[in-house]
């Protein structure tokens, strides 16, 4: 997977460096010298990742990372902090910065590379997120995208260890922040993390009696889990189960002795990526119900209807089952609007579509066809029977007002109905056509009634 890769240091020969090693690897190297050079680089969307050296003058890169995570146009992009310092205590400040991992130089190609890769499918996912959200927020069938990290404080945490003494450590260092729960069987862990709703799971890959990998591979391939982080515990001779790691899809690993400070930061900085992660994928969800369901009523709409008809009306021939189509238009609806006014007619059709529901079976198909139309499709039913059904959609109009105002009011509502049925290998025009004429005959009889139509 390719990307386009920002290199930000003041010495010349190593950014010719990381330039060229990355360049081998077919990424697209963007580089720059300084942090204010690096930042405008960033804010006009011209990289994926940033690969960001601490020492420079003027801004180092602590600054620089920071001032990206606080910047809605860029928090999203991965920083990896490049140094020529191995303290943990820097590592914790990169962190706390917002970086998504640290390099020490020298750096290690194959390191480098494996991560740059997994910060890439990272950045791939949540780009897509966001582009599908802002579209439908722009279009206004979602609410407003979410720009900014929480502080990742709170929520829950699985951490599979079987080393009483590490596992102690970290549930010390992660006290009073976040919920952890411990297992120590893998094969428990995988069905704990499919049952609860944790925001990160942590594994060691120095399980006793399973492969730490593994219980990943497991988790990544899960639906109830793949969208979850995966943070593993690793020896420092780990190298190449590190790279096989980040190559499956883990997000990060720590190091034995795993020191506190720099577990609580990566725990944060995991459970903020993912909760940006899931705003967006709700933000996106919003979109596709909105997109298919009558905002008023809460039933289906036409779009609905026309993609899904179809591919009922073709399942029905290949069984040579029936289908049945139930047309419903409330009786002078314009006279409630005019009367009572559009505030009343809203309460009306909503109370309408509650009436509905009660009626029939969750089987079947209701949609809102626009103002005060609606359909039913019947999967499995005959016209006798739909007429019945039709006949206790009816009643159950007629039979009782409906409150409007908050109750203040009470308007009587009629409706009128039509009804067909089809065996299949009819075309959908032509079965809504019949159901349609058979609504026109009971509107044209006086309204307040059922009207079927055969094949």
């Amino acid at each position: 997977m390719t990307a386009r890769v920002l290199v930000v240091d003041d010495v010349i020969p190593n950014l010719k460096l990381l330039e060229a090693r990355l360049t081998a690897e077919y990424f697209d190297v963007v580089t720059a010298t300084n942090g204010y050079e690096a930042l405008k680089i960033c804010e006009r969307g011209e990289c994926d990742i940033v690969l960001l050296d601490v020492m420079m003058p003027g801004m180092d890169g602590f600054e620089v990372c920071r001032r990206l995570k606080n910047n809605p146009a860029t928090l999203h992009l991965p920083v990896v902090i490049v140094t020529a310092l191995d303290e943990t205590a820097d590592r914790v400040r990169g962190l706390e910065a917002g970086a998504d991992d640290f390099l020490t130089k020298p750096i290690d190609e194959i390191a480098l590379i494996a991560r740059v890769r997994s910060l890439a499918r990272l950045k791939l996912v949540t780009d897509e997120l966001r582009n599908r959200a802002e579209t439908s927020a722009s279009l206004g069938v979602s609410g407003a995208v979410r720009h900014a990290l929480d502080d990742g404080q709170g929520g829950s945490v699985l951490l599979v260890e079987d080393r009483p003494h590490s596992a102690q450590r970290i549930l010390s260092a992660l006290r009073g922040r976040y919920q952890v729960d411990v297992e120590t069987e893998a094969h428990q862990a995988l069905f704990t993390a499919a049952e609860q709703d944790y925001q990160l799971v942590i594994v060691s890959l120095g399980l006793a009696d399973f492969d730490g990998l593994r219980l990943c591979s497991q988790l990544l391939s899960l639906d109830r889990t793949r969208n979850t982080p995966l943070l593993i515990i690793v020896d420092l001779e780990d190298r190449q189960r590190i790279l096989r790691g980040l190559d499956l899809g883990v997000n990060d690993y720590i190091v034995r002795p795993v020191d506190p400070n720099e577990i609580i930061a990566r725990v944060r900085t995991q459970i903020r990526r993912k909760r940006y992660a899931d705003a967006l994928r709700s933000n996106v969800r919003e979109a596709m119900e909105l997109a298919v369901l009558d905002p008023l009523t809460g039933l289906n709409n036409r779009r609905y209807l026309e993609t899904h008809l179809g591919g009922l009306l073709d399942q029905a021939a290949e069984r040579g089952r029936p289908v049945a189509i139930m047309m419903l238009d409330v009786d002078h609806f314009k006279r409630v609007n005019d009367t009572y006014g559009h505030e009343a007619g809203d309460e009306v059709l909503k109370t309408f579509a509650d009436r509905i529901r009660r009626k029939v079976r969750s089987a079947d198909l209701m949609c809102r066809l626009g103002g005060e139309e609606f359909v039913v499709v019947m999967p499995d039913t005959r016209l006798t029977t739909a007429q019945c059904v039709g006949e206790r959609i009816r009643a159950a109009v007629a039979g009782t007002p409906f409150p409007v105002k908050s109750g203040d009011r009470a308007i009587p509502i009629t409706v009128s109905i039509g009804v067909a049925d089809s065996l299949g290998g009819e075309p959908i025009d032509a079965l809504l056509r019949r159901a349609d004429q058979a609504l026109y005959l009971s509107k044209n009889a006086g309204r307040n009634r059922v009207t079927a139509t055969a094949a």
